[in-house]
């Protein structure tokens, strides 16, 4: 545990602000040891914390937070903010089953006034927040840290084009850590950020503005085309002042005598909205993590004094890293396959497909609504592209499958990451909601992968399927061990299989639940109850013969899937209600996860908190037999 006689002070910001200004920096790096402390026992994402820590102290001490509504863009950069507001003596308990999340969360504090797990939402909500106070006539602003890498997603420009309305009252806060947007720092941009901060530079300027618009237009035009290019080459900017934008920066986001005035410049403007420009490096302070700030985004728990990070047990390779292997291969064979992702290439394996196929492997950047629609136009052009994005980052784009892709029926492969519970990243990355909202849309092929094999298998089936959009899904972590094929098969579009054969129980499942279904069933014939087990691999379409003769013949069938309501079950039901099963007196339940957002735990323990694992499918089955046995009785009885 580091020595924090300065940090130990402060419990929320109202006591970091009866601190010295001098005294800010020893804080500053007491909150850099204490956030390496805490993310070294619990894991988490470090580098990017560590790069805001200066910003973070300079933000509440300059800002009446929580009255100043401070929103972070993503939100994984959030633990030094958490540590500052009240939950240091939870920071150890990030990321675990009944403690703190790994990102803002409004239920946590009122110094979260707004959730963010997904990126490049931070300028819309300040700005709802600004308006709001605005309309009410409440003070307090709207502020939004967002990391330059959110930038690239249209809803970051979308917001900031409306965004005028909102006057000083917004403060858009641009943190650069990867010199993509600014100039070299140093004091000469210092000094004209504090200048073309001050209020009387901006008055001056928002009076300039005022009277341009009173000449004619040619010479309104050329005064403005000539301020324009003076900011250009001494601060950078121009984008942001045509969006509406006073600019600021950049400025070197370590530096706390640079950042405080130039904050209290900014809120104390008359003029606005404001963007300020600040660049920090990733990881700053630690040094494994400034080395190598990849590795350092997001770690396991690990050794403070030498950075080492606590090796996963040896087990089965991960799915993601299956599929990546199993997509180069097939690229091999196929010159028309090419790769796309939405900056995650390492967590979907991309990076790997990248090194072998440059030319075939697109990064687009935090924009999954153009990686969908960038796919649509490659696959009308006759290339064959796999979509690879998180479940729960490809709802961002769902517009986009169904007009560009699914109504135009377009070969687009999507293979979805992070099916199911995905543990510590807790509800805003649970990949809960695929199948329902891509099983409903005509033209669709919806897979689940139920192991490694299977995987391989899909794969390869995708990469031959030409005739409209196929998606296959797959769960975050390790397979379970079993043998990969040495040849991929192309499976039966619609085609489920018999895994086990019994005479009582039917057990439907889809995904990687199979297992539990296995473990379920030796279960149940410990009991007497002869069960099949059968894996139908596809949500869509149905392989309805397969599904009516195991209704039909079977007393009890259950279903099984790592998805909400309206996924495979509820396609089952229809199926059956259709065909006039159910008027039989079918025994049918579904399985799936519950109508709640389960927060992070182990995915073992939200399994079983979902009722989705062995013990739940025989209690679901034995309910349902006692049921049928009452029912017999009682008609009997009438």
């Amino acid at each position: 545990m580091p020595k924090t006689p300065l940090l130990d002070q402060v419990n929320t910001p109202d006591d970091l602000r009866k601190i010295p200004v001098e005294s800010l920096r020893q804080l500053a790096d007491e909150l850099r040891q204490e956030t390496i402390s805490a993310v070294g026992t619990t894991g988490g994402h470090l580098g990017s914390g560590l790069g805001v820590v200066e910003l973070t102290v300079a933000i509440h001490y300059v800002f009446d937070t929580p009255n100043d509504r401070l929103v972070w863009d993503v939100g994984h950069q959030c633990y030094p903010h958490k540590i500052l507001t009240g939950r240091r003596d939870r920071i150890r308990t990030l990321r675990q089953g009944g403690g703190l999340s790994g990102f803002t969360k409004r239920a946590e504090s009122e110094y979260d006034p707004f959730g963010a797990a997904h990126s490049s939402t931070s300028i819309s909500a300040a700005l709802g927040f600004a308006i709001a106070n605005k309309l009410a006539r409440k003070p307090g602003k709207g502020i939004a840290v967002i990391g330059d890498g959110a930038m690239s997603a249209g809803m970051a420009y979308e917001a900031m084009n409306n965004a005028a309305q909102a006057g000083n009252r917004l403060v858009v806060i641009l943190n650069d850590n990867d010199m993509s947007i600014a100039p070299p720092v140093g004091g000469l941009s210092a000094y004209l950020a504090r200048l073309v901060s001050s209020r009387e530079f901006l008055g001056l300027r928002e009076l300039a503005k005022r009277l341009a618009r009173k000449l004619p237009r040619p010479l309104h035009k050329a005064a403005r085309k000539t301020e324009e290019f003076a900011r250009g080459m001494t601060m950078g900017g121009t984008l942001f002042e045509e969006l509406g934008f006073y600019y600021v920066g950049p400025i070197d986001g370590h530096n706390l005598e640079h950042l405080i005035p130039v904050l209290e410049n900014v809120r104390d403007a008359a003029a606005g909205p404001i963007l300020v420009h600040v660049v920090t490096q990733k990881g700053k302070g630690y040094a494994p993590a400034e080395a190598a700030a990849d590795k350092y985004h997001g770690v396991q728990t690990f050794d403070v004094i030498s950075g080492e990070q606590a090796k996963a047990p040896p087990g089965p390779p991960s799915y993601t890293g299956i599929f990546a292997k199993a997509l180069a291969a097939e690229a091999e064979r196929d010159p028309k396959i090419c790769a796309i992702t939405a900056a995650m290439p390492g967590g979907t394996g991309i990076d790997l497909f990248e090194k072998r196929f440059p030319d075939r492997a697109f990064d687009v950047g935090i924009a999954e609504q153009h990686a969908v629609t960038f796919a649509a136009g490659l696959a009308a052009q006759g290339m064959r592209p796999f979509c690879a994005i998180y479940s729960t980052f490809l709802q961002r784009a769902y517009d986009q499958v169904v007009h560009d892709v699914a109504i135009q029926n377009l070969p687009v492969r999507f293979a979805i990451d992070r099916a199911g519970l995905v543990g510590a990243d807790g509800s805003t990355h649970a990949g809960s909601f695929d199948v329902t909202y891509l099983a409903t849309l005509p033209n669709f092929v919806v897979m689940a992968a139920a192991d490694e094999a299977e995987l391989v298998h899909m794969v390869h089936t995708c990469a031959v399927h030409d005739s409209g959009p196929i998606a296959l899904r797959y769960p975050r972590g390790n397979g379970t061990g079993t043998a990969l094929p040495e040849t991929p098969e192309r499976l039966e579009i619609g085609k489920g299989r018999i895994v086990r054969q019994g005479k009582t129980v039917a057990i439907l499942s889809l995904g990687t639940r199979l297992e539990e279904a296995l473990k379920a069933a030796d279960l149940l014939e410990a009991q007497g109850l002869s069960t099949t087990v059968a894996d139908l691999r596809f949500a869509k379409p149905l392989d309805e013969a397969l599904i009516r003769k195991l209704l039909t013949s079977h007393e009890v069938a259950v279903t099984i899937e790592e998805g909400a309501v309206g996924g495979l079950g509820a396609h089952v039901l229809t199926m059956a209600s259709d065909q006039g099963l159910i008027d039989g007196g079918l025994k049918l339940r579904t399985m799936r996860l519950p109508d709640i957002f389960q927060d992070q735990d182990k995915p073992d323990k939200q399994y079983a908190e979902a009722g989705l694992d062995a013990a739940a499918i025989v209690q679901t089955v034995l309910t349902a037999l006692r049921h049928n046995s009452a029912g017999v009785a009682q008609g009997a009885r009438a």
